[in-house]
């Protein structure tokens, strides 16, 4: 089949709807039946688009016209395209889009061009949620870094604390510059050395528990889920000794003083602020 007998497919609901009066074509081929008012009130992109003279009938244009309707390429692909359209759409005709990873919302979050806040602001809600942070911390921190959300930096570096002082390669990393890794990397180190003040004075460890049978080293992953580790790994010894007072008596005392001391690590981290600036 020849370039001019190829007619794009077009995309899955509600994206083919009949009475829509423009094409949005993705950079892999995929036409999107769209409705002008739902992306003019969504983005003041498409606004300004929509509202640029039109040519009148019989004028030559280099606009293609398919199905009688105006077709628009843009650069973005058909998944990407999918999901910022439905942010542009009303609720009861599609929902927001759920990420499957994150570049998904790395995508989104490069599409600044279409000026959607809605999108941003969406991304955040599911990308920053305690859920997501414990086990993505760094790659949501070099997303935030990428799209200069500075509110969303902070509790992200907060959650790196349980990685290492230097953290292992991830793909994201590539995202952020030299200085917002080493505006992370001395946020991390001087969590470390804030939280050295409750090893040199534990009195506000004799006051409560009058011996203290360890004290775990917080210089490299300075956070209270290290306490918590610790102190499992301590029952856990001591449940290995077999010995009948010890196995009833230390699970409960031991996470009492792990949260203590993961309350007192907590207030210290707190008063570490992020120094960066967008």
């Amino acid at each position: 089949m020849s370039d001019s007998q190829y007619h794009p497919p077009y995309a899955l609901p509600p994206f083919d709807h009949e009475k829509a009066d423009v094409i949005i074509r993705s950079s892999n081929n995929i036409d999107f039946r769209v409705f002008k008012l739902f992306l003019s009130l969504a983005s003041p992109f498409f606004e300004t688009l929509f509202n640029l003279p039109q040519p009148s009938e019989g004028m030559s244009t280099d606009v293609e016209i398919k199905d009688g309707l105006p077709v628009i390429p843009v650069s973005e692909d058909s998944k990407t395209l999918d999901s910022l359209l439905r942010f542009c759409y009303p609720c009861t005709l599609a929902e927001d889009p759920a990420f499957e990873d994150f570049g998904d919302a790395i995508n989104l979050l490069g599409v600044a061009k279409y000026s959607l806040g809605a999108v941003e602001r969406t991304i955040c809600k599911s990308l920053f949620s305690p859920k997501i942070l414990e086990g993505n911390s760094l790659r949501c921190f070099a997303i935030a870094c990428h799209a200069r959300m500075q509110d969303e930096c902070a509790p992200a570096a907060k959650y790196t604390l349980r990685e290492p002082l230097v953290p292992t390669w991830f793909e994201e990393i590539e995202l952020i510059t030299s200085s917002e890794l080493l505006s992370l990397l001395a946020h991390h180190k001087k969590c470390g050395n804030a939280v050295q003040v409750l090893k040199d004075d534990i009195s506000w460890i004799t006051s409560t528990y009058p011996a203290v049978p360890w004290m775990v080293d917080l210089c490299d992953m300075p956070c209270a889920e290290t306490i918590r580790k610790n102190a499992e790994k301590a029952i856990q010894t001591a449940c290995q000794r077999h010995c009948h007072y010890c196995t009833h008596v230390v699970p409960g005392g031991m996470r009492d003083f792990a949260v203590c001391f993961a309350n007192n690590v907590e207030k210290l981290i707190a008063k570490v602020e992020l120094d960066m600036k967008f």
